[in-house]
């Protein structure tokens, strides 16, 4: 009789302390996962207010810790994002990590927004923290070789990219680029035209890739092939005038004088105040021999009357 009434206390104690089926395996209830399901799809349409609102009501309406789901925090981190409103995005991750310290996914998207606001040393302290639970994870690997490529650590920035090829040869065009932009910065102009020429072949219409792959072959004293890359990279962004004025530098340095001033005054008609085209001008006509219209150009630099480099030379000279 005694053994028959503890079993009926037990189950009495089993009943009435485990979660009801509405409250679910875990204390959520379906009807609050459902108001999960919603602000997701909120998001998904884009209405981001929303989906700040529905998250927040979900994640904090109770004081139910269980409540607090990792993926909810990230949803509501990447809804700030959207809204432009990075501080409360870093505000929302940094909350979701003291109940979530080892979510790969929430220490991915808290680094990743700290690379994006420049705050690089707490972007590296938790993507190393990610790699230290997930050491193949991709996007951490390329994550942290973006940090020190930032820093200007090429060496530093290289592990992690030898390590990400590895696991991915055929990761996308942008990675490889930037793999080869390490070489580049360290003058190893011959590794990084490999990787470049990869980029370029999967993603051709890019023309930083073939700007970094014409600085490779000028790097490798190849001034035929840099110059050829170089007028493909203008033929894809005819608008950018960086690339124009590379070009006259370049012209300029190959001893190429008439054609350097040419791509100069072509330059000067689309952006008339261009300091750089002027400059070049002025180196030309020196050239050419040419004194008093460089000295013209010169006299224009000072009259933009900017503060600049190029201006205090030109005054400089004219003094």
């Amino acid at each position: 009789m005694w053994f028959k009434n503890k079993y009926f206390l037990l189950i009495g104690f089993l009943f009435f302390t485990l979660p009801s089926t509405e409250a679910g395996l875990f204390g959520i209830s379906p009807k609050d996962r459902q108001e999960f399901v919603h602000a997701r799809e909120t998001y998904n349409q884009g209405n981001y207010e929303q989906a700040v609102a529905q998250l927040s009501d979900y994640i904090y309406k109770t004081k139910n810790i269980k409540r607090r789901e990792a993926r909810a925090y990230r949803l509501l981190g990447l809804a700030y994002e959207k809204l432009d409103m990075p501080g409360k995005a870093l505000e929302t991750y940094k909350e979701a990590l003291t109940f979530h310290e080892k979510d790969v996914p929430l220490l991915l998207a808290a680094a990743e927004l700290y690379h994006r606001t420049d705050l690089t040393d707490q972007s590296i302290n938790l993507y190393n923290q990610a790699l230290k639970i997930e050491p193949d994870n991709l996007i951490a690997l390329s994550g942290q070789a973006e940090n020190y490529i930032d820093m200007g650590f090429y060496s530093k920035a290289r592990t992690y990219y030898d390590r990400f090829f590895e696991l991915d040869p055929q990761a996308p065009a942008i990675n490889r680029a930037r793999y080869a932009y390490t070489f580049s910065k360290q003058r190893n102009y011959a590794d990084a035209l490999i990787h470049i020429t990869m980029a370029k072949m999967e993603e051709p219409s890019q023309a930083d890739y073939w700007l970094l792959s014409a600085r490779a072959y000028k790097g490798l004293s190849m001034p035929k092939e840099a110059l050829e890359d170089l007028e493909i990279a203008i033929f894809l962004e005819p608008n950018r005038t960086d690339l124009k004025i590379i070009k006259a530098m370049w012209l300029y340095q190959m001893a190429q004088y008439t054609s350097s001033l040419s791509s100069a005054i072509e330059l000067l008609k689309q952006e008339p105040e261009n300091e750089l085209a002027l400059f070049t001008i002025f180196l030309n006509l020196q050239k050419l021999n040419q004194k008093e219209q460089s000295l013209q150009a010169l006299q224009k630099i000072k009259e933009l009357d900017k503060d600049s480099f190029a201006n205090k030379v030109a005054r400089h000279l004219l003094h």
